[in-house]
């Protein structure tokens, strides 16, 4: 037997119960074809209702082909066995997609003769709603699942949550390996950068303090190299003042030479001109050839004004770039105007030298031997100079290098320092999804417990209920003995005396003991089901019966008020000392006179019980029971 699933899914479906307000209710509906091969080959449609909230509630339909057949002529249907589980799909997709809106067009209708969906068939409507009238498009009818059919469907329902919670067991082991790998990965990862970071931090310190160092020796020194320097330009500038003096008198004469050579040229120059003026005139001639060219050129000039406006554009771009090399010339002036305040004071520093010139003179002589060495050991010197700013401007360039890596490497420590929040906010989130699984797990374990608990419990109540029913099948079997014996006791009290009619007795518990057939000779014992019924009394009879009038049986659905039933076993016991001298115990023993809260009444017995208060004006006075005795032990049997 092959089941193949065709649908199942949740379906929103309205409750019509006889007497109660139509309620909404999220119907799983499973369809499955079920193919039978033995002993013919047969396919039957499965159609099954469930609740997942409520394990309880289990309907099933299934459907033949000769019950489709039927199904068909009753509500008119056009379609064959083959081609109605997928119209039947087609109608529960469209009552899905409508579910939603105010006013649906098809409508999934559970209708229930009952009150409550409580183990009443119920039938399934497909309706398609429109202003003018309501139409079923099908109508299926279900029967309610017996105990059976729930416990298998609990037992699958129950598999299919072992098999999931296997499955996320396996999940959630793997992917613990998966995060504990990569905990251990990201660890050793950020330990060695650390490290790494740590050394690279040691080694720029050290070589920032020895460059710092390093430059305020190399300033120091260039300090005083400098002071020395303007002290020789100086003298340098007052030769040269000298030499250009005498350079300015030797251009003054040249000049005024020069002079007389340019009158000569003068007049030569206004003979020229009389000759241009003849020129000019030609040239006018030329001017009107030149202004149709210029009309030309006007026209060039409105194409390159309209190349200005873009090159305008470019060149309001360049002035942004102007404005801000202006910045870096305004910060510029600022430093020339540092360095106008040294040159000042290099100026006091010259008045002073000036007061000390006089005094020096006397010493240059003598000293411009030993400044030509100097000269030779300045140049020198500026080479040197030379030399360690190139070295400088190396080292600048390696500063720079350094700090685009220590930048380059910062930007890595964030971009990982990020990534490890990142991991670990994912590991937070897994972990919480696994204490959330880990909660559920849990709860559907709780449940199990509980239904395997809630069937213990079933399981104790029917073996409890069987037992019930053997006591009281026992029960019933020594009450029909007790009737017997208590007939035979009464046929040998009525062939003893001396009544020539019909023969009447009454048993001790104010029963009327059977009727008697004198014509026919039968007088024995008959069972306690004959006793029930109500026979005519004969007319001889009727002078005994006024005097002692017979009581009537009733018997009671649980044999009420046999609280009574002890008087009558008194009176029995006065009456019938032999009983007791055969060692016959009358009445029930104390173990059927517990109570229990679980107990099911007797059955059988449900028209006609024994009313014994018929039975009080029969009883002798001597064989009333004491006070004590009439209030017996209450009893699931005969309560009362």
């Amino acid at each position: 037997m092959a089941a193949e699933s065709m649908f199942n899914r949740p379906v929103c479906v309205l409750v019509r119960c006889q007497g109660c307000e139509e309620r909404r209710l999220n119907v799983r509906v499973n369809i499955e074809l079920l193919s039978i091969s033995n002993p013919v080959h047969k396919k039957d449609l499965a159609v099954r209702l469930t609740d997942d909230t409520d394990p309880f509630f289990l309907y099933n339909l299934v459907i033949s082909e000769e019950d489709f057949q039927s199904l068909k002529s009753q509500q008119g249907l056009l379609v064959d066995f083959s081609a109605f589980p997928q119209k039947f799909i087609d109608l529960l997709q469209q009552c899905i997609q409508e579910q939603n809106k105010d006013i649906p067009r098809f409508l999934l209708q559970l209708v229930s003769s009952a009150s409550v969906l409580d183990h009443t068939p119920v039938s399934l409507n497909v309706v398609e709603t429109n202003p003018f009238k309501h139409l079923t498009h099908l109508s299926l009818k279900f029967l309610p699942g017996n105990d059976a059919e729930i416990k298998k469907f609990l037992a699958s329902c129950l598999k299919c949550l072992k098999e999931d919670k296997i499955m996320l067991e396996e999940k959630l082991r793997k992917t613990e390996d998966d995060l504990t790998r990569q905990l251990s990965y990201t660890q050793q990862s950020l330990s060695e950068k650390s490290r790494e970071l740590d050394k690279l931090k040691n080694e720029w310190t050290s070589y920032t303090t020895a460059l710092t160092n390093k430059h305020t020796q190399e300033l120091t020194n260039e300090k005083e190299r400098a002071l020395q320097a303007q002290a020789q330009y100086q003298q340098q500038h007052e030769q040269q003042k000298k030499e250009l003096e005498n350079l300015h008198q030797k251009s003054v004469q040249q000049l005024q030479n020069r002079l007389s050579e340019l009158e000569v040229i003068n007049k030569d120059l206004t003979e020229r001109r009389y000759k241009g003026d003849s020129t000019v005139r030609e040239l006018k001639a030329k001017l009107s050839g030149i202004e149709d060219e210029c009309q030309r050129a006007k026209q060039e000039v409105l194409s390159l004004r309209r190349e200005n406006t873009t090159l305008d554009a470019e060149c309001h771009e360049k002035e942004k770039l102007i404005n801000q090399l202006q910045t870096r010339v305004a910060v510029l002036e600022q430093e020339i105007k540092d360095k106008d305040q040294l040159v000042i004071r290099t100026k006091e520093v010259l008045d002073a030298t000036q007061e000390q010139k006089a005094i020096l003179d006397e010493s240059t002589e003598k000293k411009q031997s030993h400044i030509e060495k100097l000269e030779t050991t300045i140049k020198s010197l500026s080479a040197e100079l030379l030399k360690a700013n190139e070295i400088i401007k190396k080292l600048q360039g390696d500063l720079k290098t350094l700090m685009s890596k220590l930048k380059l490497k910062n930007t890595v420590t964030i971009q990982q320092e990020k990534l490890l929040a990142e991991k670990e906010e994912r590991l937070q989130k897994e972990q919480r999804e696994l204490q959330e699984m880990g909660q559920s797990l849990r709860m559907k374990e709780q449940e199990v417990c509980k239904l395997q608990e809630q069937l213990e419990t079933t399981i104790q109540k029917l073996e409890e209920s069987k037992q019930l029913l053997k006591t009281n099948e026992n029960v019933i079997t020594w009450l029909n003995k007790q009737l017997n014996e208590i007939q035979m006791a009464k046929k040998l009290e009525t062939s003893a005396s001396t009544h020539g009619g019909v023969r009447t007795a009454i048993s001790p518990h104010g029963m009327p003991d059977r009727p008697s057939f004198p014509s026919s000779g039968i007088n024995h014992p008959i069972s306690p089901l004959y006793a029930f019924q109500n026979f005519p009394e004969p007319a001889h009879n009727k002078n005994i019966n006024s005097q002692c009038p017979v009581p009537k049986i009733q018997f009671n659905t649980q044999l009420s008020k046999m609280n009574r039933c002890s008087d009558v076993q008194t009176v029995t016991a006065a009456s019938h000392p032999a009983n007791k001298e055969n060692g016959d115990k009358l009445g029930l023993e104390s173990k059927y006179f517990k109570k229990k809260d679980d107990s099911i009444p007797l059955r059988g017995l449900s028209q006609n019980t024994l009313n014994s208060e018929y039975l009080k004006p029969y009883l002798s006075t001597k064989a009333q029971p004491s006070p004590k005795a009439a209030a017996p032990p209450a009893s699931a049997y005969f309560p009362g």
